[in-house]
Formats: C-alpha cells, structure tokens, sequence
C-alpha cells in the first residue's frame, strides 16, 4: 500500500526522508491524502477529505491546526514536543544577555553614528556610558513551565550563575530527573513573580494562560524586571508591559512576537518568531513527526498525539484494527461483540482515552474483511476505523 502525503509548508529534506519513497507519495499539491505534515500553515478554513488519518506539525504548538474539529472526525494530529528545545533555550539566553547589555540599543546608536572627519572614536567613548548594563551571576531568573525548553533553559541559567525558580504544577517524573537539583521551587506564579530579576515562561496559549502576564501581576514584580516572551503571542499583555515600561517598573522586554503596539518600543527587543529557526531545530521536528506519522500509518501506534492517548501495542494476528471512537460507555464491548458475532477471535488488543476521544489497537486471528468494517464503523460513537 502507498501512502499519500500532503505537506503545506517547506518540511526538512531529513524528516521527508524518513518516509521511503516505495511506500510513500509526498507533494506540496495532492489530492485524497492520507496523511499532512506541516508547520506554521493556518489549517481552521480547510476542508479535509475522508481519506485524512493524520495530521503531523513539525513543531510543538498547534494553534494554527482546528484539533477539535480533527478529534470529531478521528484524525490524530502529531506534534514534535521538545525537538526544537535548543533553539529555544539559546535564544532565551541570548535574550537575556541583549537586555541586560542593552546591545541592541548600542548597536542602533553605533549605527548612525557620523564618521566624517575621524571623529567617530570620540563619538563611541562619549556614547558608551548611556548603554551600561549589568550581569548575570546573581541575577534571579524565573521560569513558568518546566517541560523540555523550560527545563534547558533552567539548567542553562545555573550553569551561567543565576539562581533559578521555576514552577509547573504539572511537571512530569521524566522531566524533574532532568531539572538541576538547585532549581528551586515556587508554590504559585505569583509566589515567583516578587523574586525573579528576569522571566520566562514556556507554556501553551490556553484560557488559563492568556493574558497571564498582566498589569495585576506586573505590579508583583521586582522594579527593573526584564520579562521575556519566547513561548506564545497572547500570554503577554502587550498594553501592559509597555505602560510598565513607561512607568520604569520593567527594564525591557523581549519578545519574539512583534505587533505594531510594541515593535518600535526603544525599550523593546521584538524579533521575527525566531524561537525554533535554526536548521537543526527544523531538522529535528521534521524528523520526529514524520516518524510519528509513518508508525501511525503503518502499525496503528500513537506518541506524541495531542488529542490521541499514547498507545503502542507490539503486532500479532493476521489483521490489525484500529478504531478512534467518543469516550463513552460501552464501546468496547460493542466492538469485540461485532467482531465476534463474525466468528473473528481477538488475539490481543488495548484501549485508552484522551479526554473525550477514546483509541482502540486490536489484532485478530484472521483476516477482517469490509463487511466487519462497516458494521463497526456504523455503531453510533465510533469516529473512524482502519484494517492495517
């Protein structure tokens, strides 16, 4: 069987590549796809064809992909979590140094500087004292949410000489094995915010998220803070930080989100969405999803899905079925009923659920053939169902 794939964006050569041409057809325009990698494309006014079963993003935010409406109709999307976590960790300490130096100011200034008449060495000694900065080694930097960027960046800064406070009431066991053990812990945002001379989050754009840094909480702050924004557009309160600014309560801010509100700020750092622009992040989330997709497509086994429950099940039978379906009650006893009334023997099968949408992997001791199918896939709840 070939898979057809449909990519939206320029996907790295090295993820395509994990995809054999033998057994995969990928193109920029295709029709029926099974499957569509992509990475910044806005996917919410696409119509998508029944022949769908994944969505991939080589990155790890999927703002611009309309998952619940994926979800309804049993599609998968993928994402590439903590690929692209270098990247953004040394763009976080670049920020932090461009601040606290105040290069970016220096640099405008050295810039239109007039070098006529050999006076420009005269020009540079007057001007330097206006751009005196401070270091890092003792500064206090804070980080909200300790996932694969926020805990590089936390250990980044210790090695640098900072004292570090994170919170993430979430963390995972996988992720506090890998935090340095001098990270210390904040009990609330707001416990963390009065501490921090410098602040970072990396957290999703979600309702409890949005507008998390406002003028509430800016007031908590230490006068002088420097606030950085590398995760998402929409968590900052732009209105506020510039008042904050303004009002010499905040150093700088740094933002890789720029709008016409902050952009030309003087006080403001705004670069182009740099966070996970290196060839090597590109590479990485390309490579990691297209192999996502590729194990889903081919043996049914879901990781890193952000509306599927992680599920591998080692392949045994003649026919493997995977079935997306609602959480709802009984729906696995419908299932094996079916398959049962048709004389098919399950040899071994799991279930799990993400929320509202339940995944089932299950192999049988014979082949399963069309008439199975479509009696599985009319029981009400049952999203979508493949023979692989």
């Amino acid at each position: 069987m070939t898979f057809k794939v449909l990519t939206l964006n320029h996907i790295s050569v090295k993820g395509l590549n994990r995809l054999p041409r033998d057994r995969y057809e990928v193109a920029s325009e295709i029709t029926n796809p099974d499957a569509i990698l992509l990475r910044s494309f806005n996917m919410h006014d696409m119509a998508f064809p029944a022949s769908l079963k994944a969505v991939g993003r080589a990155g790890a935010g999927v703002n611009n992909i309309p998952v619940e409406k994926l979800s309804q109709m049993g599609v998968p999307v993928f994402n590439a979590p903590g690929a692209n976590a270098n990247a953004v960790k040394e763009l976080v300490v670049a920020g932090m140094l461009l601040a606290c130096r105040n290069i970016c100011q220096a640099w405008h200034y050295t810039s239109t500087l007039d070098a006529r008449d050999g006076g420009l060495a005269a020009q540079v000694e007057a001007g330097k004292k206006q751009y005196v900065g401070f270091e890092l080694p003792g500064r206090t930097l804070g980080v909200i949410g300790l996932g694969a960027i926020g805990v590089k960046v936390a250990n980044a800064a210790r090695s640098l000489g900072m004292r570090v406070i994170g919170y993430d009431p979430t963390i995972t066991v996988a992720r506090a094995w890998q935090l340095s053990a001098e990270v210390e812990q904040a009990t609330s945002i707001d416990d963390l915010l009065g501490k921090v001379d410098f602040l970072t989050f990396h957290v999703p754009l979600v309702d409890s998220t949005r507008a998390m840094i406002n003028t509430d909480r800016i007031r908590l702050m230490r006068d002088g803070v420097v606030i950085m924004n590398f995760a998402r557009d929409g968590i900052v309160d732009d209105s506020a930080v510039l008042a904050a600014l303004d009002g010499g309560k905040v150093y700088a801010y740094v933002s890789d989100f720029p709008t016409d509100e902050i952009r030309c700020h003087p006080r403001v750092i705004a670069l182009p969405h740099l966070g996970a622009s290196t060839r090597e992040a590109e590479e990485n989330c390309a490579m990691m999803v297209a192999d996502e997709v590729r194990e889903y497509l081919e043996n049914g086994n879901v990781r890193n899905s952000v509306n599927l429950p992680r599920l591998t099940l080692p392949r045994k039978g003649e026919a493997r079925l995977a079935i997306v379906n609602s959480n709802v009650p009984d729906m696995v006893a419908k299932m094996s009923s079916d398959l049962g009334k048709a004389g098919v023997n399950i040899v071994h099968m799991v279930n799990e659920s993400n929320g509202s949408v339940a995944y089932t992997l299950l192999d049988t001791e014979t082949p399963v053939d069309s008439e199975i199918v479509d009696r599985i896939s009319g029981i009400d709840g049952v999203l979508k169902v493949r023979v692989i």
